[in-house]
């Protein structure tokens, strides 16, 4: 986690309809030396395709799922995409993946949720061995069986090893977490961590999650080699209110909306930071329909915990008086091409 702060761009899943302008955007994000872009999905558009096609106007920069959702795909078809996507971006592909909550992943892809923890540990495993392809798959686990020999079967399946020769064994695999026993299981089992609402107030407790997984036998990586892209939302404007109002729609969405009232992941996050009571009472306002009352109540401590508001001399005292000071090694973006580049100058000076 040591090293210079590198700057991706976030593209995002799309919404009513595809985005305009991203082919600029990536053009604009290479040319200034970006490490990375991402590409996420929710129950919509998919992260793969998005990649293929931005990537194929690449040359250098590096091309992440932020996040690949775990339940949209057996685990050897995420192993498929990922061997795929490599070879054609000739080795510049990470594998972002993420257990979504249980609204999505049993509501939209009819599967069960229950042990996310054990599911994601199956499920890296069976991706890494069809990445390694050492020997036919076999594995029997209690989430995952492949070959699936089982009840209803014809019993005809055999282990098979991937006719494609993946371009790396090693190919990287980042973990989404949010709670603390996932944080651990990012840094035992992978290569990288994708936080959400990462905060400088939370940067010591993140960092004990962290090194409990390094810390565990067989671990992958150590604080010196793990990588940490972060999106940090940046608004820069002379109003400070006007910068954060962009925030709050987001926030209040991801605290409200994004999960049910008995589990939302996103709202526990900001309720570790202190906000328990108004996060409490945004999720009430939300899911009663009040959706614009519910956004305004966010408070605009909480924006400045998870985003850089305000006039680019407030953004910049508090990335170098906070920011820099965190787990984070790489900062995730967006916006504008104009935008791109001034947060460029602020981050690299």
């Amino acid at each position: 986690m040591a090293g210079d702060l590198e700057l991706g761009l976030v593209l995002g899943y799309w919404f009513a309809q595809p985005p305009v302008g991203v082919p600029e955007l990536v053009r604009t994000a290479e040319d200034l030396g970006f490490d990375s872009i991402w590409s996420a999905e929710a129950y919509g558009s998919d992260c793969f395709t998005p990649l293929a096609w931005y990537g194929s106007q690449t040359r250098t920069i590096r091309l992440g799922t932020g996040i690949c959702q775990m339940a949209a795909r057996t685990p050897v078809a995420t192993a498929m995409s990922a061997l795929t996507l490599d070879h054609l971006t000739e080795g510049r592909f990470i594998l972002g993946l993420g257990a979504s909550g249980p609204q999505v992943v049993e509501g939209w892809y009819g599967q069960p949720y229950p042990k996310p923890l054990a599911r994601t540990r199956e499920y890296v495993e069976i991706v890494r061995r069809v990445l390694e392809r050492k020997d036919p798959l076999d594995f029997q686990g209690r989430h995952h069986q492949v070959p699936n020999l089982g009840a209803g079967t014809m019993g005809l399946g055999k282990p098979l090893k991937s006719i494609t020769h993946p371009r790396r064994a090693d190919l990287p695999i980042y973990l989404a977490a949010e709670g603390p026993k996932n944080v651990a299981l990012a840094a035992e089992i992978a290569d990288g961590w994708l936080p959400i609402f990462l905060s400088p107030t939370l940067d010591e407790h993140y960092r004990a999650c962290l090194a409990e997984g390094f810390a565990r036998p067989g671990a992958r990586r150590t604080a010196d080699d793990f990588e940490i892209p972060n999106l940090v939302n940046v608004v820069i404007d002379d109003d400070v209110e006007r910068a954060a109002d962009l925030v709050r729609m987001s926030l209040g969405f991801y605290i409200g909306g994004m999960g049910a009232r008995e589990v939302n992941f996103h709202a526990d996050v900001f309720s570790r930071m202190g906000y328990g009571d108004v996060v409490e009472e945004i999720q009430d306002l939300f899911l009663d329909g009040r959706k614009d009352e519910a956004i305004k109540r966010v408070p605009l401590a909480l924006v400045e915990d998870v985003a850089l508001v305000g006039p680019e001399a407030k953004i910049r005292e508090e990335l170098d008086g906070k920011w820099r000071q965190t787990a984070m090694t790489t900062m995730l973006v967006s916006g504008t091409p104009d935008d791109l580049r001034r947060i460029n100058r602020l981050v690299r000076g």
